[in-house]
C-alpha cells in the first residue's frame, strides 16, 4: 500500500460515510462504470458544484474496485445484486489522486507536482521492485513498463481534478504544463484500465487536438447519464427526515422547511436535487442554517461578478425578487477563470452551483444562497442602485410594522427615483422586484415566499416570522389600481388562512398585517395601506 497506489485511506473514508446515520446508497454508480472497463471510452470526467458528493463517489469508486482492503461493506448495498457484482469488486491497482492536497508550506507549481510525480515513482517501485532504478524515468515510462513486463493495468481515480486553476501560485503557462501531464499520464495508454475524474470546472477544449479531449464530460445542466447519483433526489430525503424524526428526541424544524432551505437545483434530465451536504448537516446538527460556506460568502459570489458589475446588476435584483432571468448558460473552462460577459458571469455561478438552471432560465435556488444574495446586495456599494435600495431595506420593515404608510411610500418613491433599469413597470413582476430590495433586510427575520398558494389564490409575498411573536405580513401588489384593491383582494382570498392551518397554528403569535401597495403609471406614484388582519394569530 502506498500513498497513491492501493491506499486504504479512500476504504476507510468512504466506510465512515457509509456507516453514517444520513447515509444515500448511491452505488449502482458503480454499474454505469463496468460497460467502461478497458474500453475505449473509458475516459470519465463528472463535474458538479461543490458539496454534491464528488469525493464520496471517488472514494466509492475506490473502495470497491481497489485491492487495498476486502470491501465487504459493499455486500448489503444495492450493487450487491448486480450480476456482476463479484467480478469486479476488489480486482483492480487503483492509482487514486486527490489534487486537491499539496505539500506543506508549498509555494510553487513545481514543488506541487513533484510531490505527486515522487510519489506514483515511490509507490510504484515498492509495488514492483524489479523495476529499472533509472530516477529520470516519467511515471508513465514506468507504467508502460509495468503493463509490458506483468500485463497490469490500473484503475485511476482522480479527485477535483481542476483545483490547480485556484491555486494562487499556479501560472497559466504552469496550468498548461499541468494539462500535458494529465494528458501524458492517461491519454491512448494501454495500462489505463478506467480513469474516473471529478471536479468542478469543465475540462478545457482547445480544439479536436485538446490534451484531454478523451474524456466524455458529464455536468449537471448538460449530461444526463449519471444525474441520480449526485445531490438527493425528493424520495432520499423523505428517508433521511424519517430517520431525524425517528433518532431527534425534539426535531426542531419540518419536511418543509429542508425544501425550501437546500432544494432547487436541476438536472440536465429535469429532475430536481437537494444539496447533500447541507442536507446532511442540517439533520445532523437539528438546525437549519447556512451551510455553503464557513466564511466570505458574498465575496465569493463578488469574485465572479466583479469584472463586469453592470451586466449582472439588473438581473440580481430580479432573481433576488425570486424571479428567472432568460441567459444562455455555456462551457465555463478551467482555463476562462477571468469572467466578463453577463453569459460567461451566469455559467460561472450555475458551474460552482451559486445558481440553478433550467428551461433556458437561471435563478436562486433556495433560501440557503438567497441568503448569500441578499448579504451580497447589502454589502457591496459597487452594486450600485441596487445596493442603495437594499440598504433602505432597514427601514422599511420598521415602518410597515408601525403603520407608518407615509414612510412606506416615500422608500418605495426614493426607489422609483433612483432611475433603476428595472423600473419600467410592465408587470408585477418588475414592481415585485423593487418592493423585494426594499424589505431585502427583513429576510434577517423572515422567511419571504413569493407567488405562493394560500388561501383561495395566490399572494405576491408572505412573510412568515423566525420568531413566532413577530408581526406576520402579507403583501399584495397592483399596478394602476389602488392598495384599498389590494387589500380586498387579501382579504377576499383569505390569504391570511396560510398562518391559522392546523400544522401552523401556534407557531405564529404576533398580529397578521395585510400590506396593499400600488403603482399608478399615470401619476408616477406610490400608494401603500396597511391594514391589522388579527390582533393576534391565534385568533380565528
Amino acid at each position: 500500500m502506498g500513498m497513491f497506489l492501493n491506499s486504504s485511506a479512500s476504504f476507510k473514508a468512504y466506510q465512515a460515510a457509509a456507516e453514517d446515520f444520513y447515509y444515500v446508497d448511491k452505488t449502482m454508480l458503480l454499474a454505469e462504470l463496468f460497460p467502461m472497463l478497458g474500453k475505449k471510452n473509458r475516459y470519465v470526467c463528472i463535474t458538479r458544484p461543490r458539496r454534491f458528493g464528488k469525493t464520496v463517489m471517488a472514494n466509492m469508486v475506490d473502495a470497491f474496485f481497489g485491492r487495498a482492503q476486502a470491501a465487504r461493506l459493499f455486500d448489503r448495498m444495492e450493487i450487491s445484486r448486480h450480476p456482476d457484482y463479484g467480478r469486479y469488486r476488489n480486482r483492480y491497482d487503483v492509482i487514486y489522486i486527490d489534487f486537491s492536497r499539496a505539500p506543506e508550506l508549498c509555494s510553487s507549481y513545481q514543488k506541487y507536482i513533484t510531490r505527486i510525480t515522487d510519489g506514483l515513482k515511490r509507490d510504484l517501485r515498492q509495488a514492483f521492485p524489479d523495476l529499472e532504478a533509472d530516477p529520470d524515468m516519467s511515471v508513465w515510462d514506468l507504467l508502460q513498463e509495468i503493463n509490458e513486463r506483468w500485463d497490469a493495468n490500473f484503475l485511476f481515480v482522480m479527485d477535483e481534478w481542476d483545483a490547480v486553476f485556484h491555486m494562487p501560485f499556479v501560472t497559466q503557462k504552469e496550468q498548461r504544463a499541468y494539462l500535458l501531464f494529465l494528458k501524458y499520464l492517461l491519454k491512448d495508454q494501454p495500462y489505463v484500465e478506467l480513469a474516473y475524474m471529478t471536479g468542478v470546472l469543465p475540462i478545457a477544449k482547445y480544439s479536436s487536438g485538446s490534451e484531454l479531449n478523451m474524456f466524455a464530460e458529464y455536468s449537471m445542466f448538460e449530461a444526463e447519464k449519471f444525474s441520480s447519483y449526485f445531490g438527493f433526489h425528493d424520495g432520499e430525503v423523505d428517508r433521511l427526515f424519517q430517520e431525524y424524526l425517528e433518532r431527534t428526541a425534539l426535531p426542531r424544524f419540518d419536511r418543509e422547511d429542508l425544501r425550501i432551505w437546500y432544494d432547487g437545483y436541476w438536472t440536465a434530465s429535469g429532475q430536481r436535487l437537494y444539496n447533500p451536504r447541507s442536507v446532511v448537516l442540517a439533520l445532523t446538527d437539528n438546525q437549519l442554517r447556512n451551510y455553503w460556506t464557513s466564511s466570505g460568502p458574498y465575496d465569493e459570489l463578488f469574485y465572479y461578478i466583479r469584472n463586469n458589475v453592470d451586466a449582472v446588476r439588473d438581473d440580481l435584483a430580479l432573481m433576488a425578487a425570486g424571479e428567472r432571468v432568460p441567459v444562455k448558460i455555456g462551457q465555463y473552462a478551467a482555463v476562462s477563470m477571468e469572467v466578463q460577459s453577463r453569459e460567461q458571469i451566469h455559467s460561472a455561478l450555475v458551474v460552482y452551483g451559486l445558481l440553478t438552471y433550467t428551461d433556458g432560465e437561471v435563478f436562486i435556488p433556495n433560501r440557503e444562497l438567497m441568503d448569500q444574495y441578499n448579504e451580497l446586495l447589502l454589502s457591496k456599494e459597487s452594486l450600485g442602485y441596487v445596493h442603495r435600495l437594499a440598504k433602505k431595506s432597514e427601514r422599511m420593515l420598521q415602518a410597515t410594522q408601525a403603520g407608518d404608510t407615509e414612510q412606506v411610500e416615500e422608500i418605495l418613491q426614493f426607489a422609483h427615483n433612483t432611475e433603476t433599469p428595472i423600473l419600467s413597470y410592465n408587470s408585477e413582476a418588475e414592481l415585485a422586484a423593487l418592493v423585494n430590495l426594499c424589505y431585502l433586510s427583513a429576510r434577517n427575520r423572515y422567511r419571504v415566499e413569493r407567488e405562493e398558494k394560500a388561501g383561495k389564490g395566490f399572494v405576491d409575498f408572505i412573510f412568515y416570522p423566525e420568531h413566532r411573536g413577530e408581526d406576520c405580513l402579507i403583501l399584495e401588489l397592483k399596478v394602476d389600481s389602488s392598495p384599498e384593491a389590494a387589500i380586498a383582494q387579501i382579504r377576499k382570498k383569505q390569504y391570511a388562512l396560510r398562518f391559522l392551518r392546523e400544522e401552523t397554528l401556534g407557531k405564529y403569535t404576533g398580529r397578521i398585517l395585510a400590506v396593499g401597495i400600488s403603482y399608478s403609471r399615470k401619476t408616477k406614484k406610490h400608494s401603500c395601506k396597511i391594514e391589522i388582519l388579527r390582533e393576534k394569530c391565534e385568533e380565528m
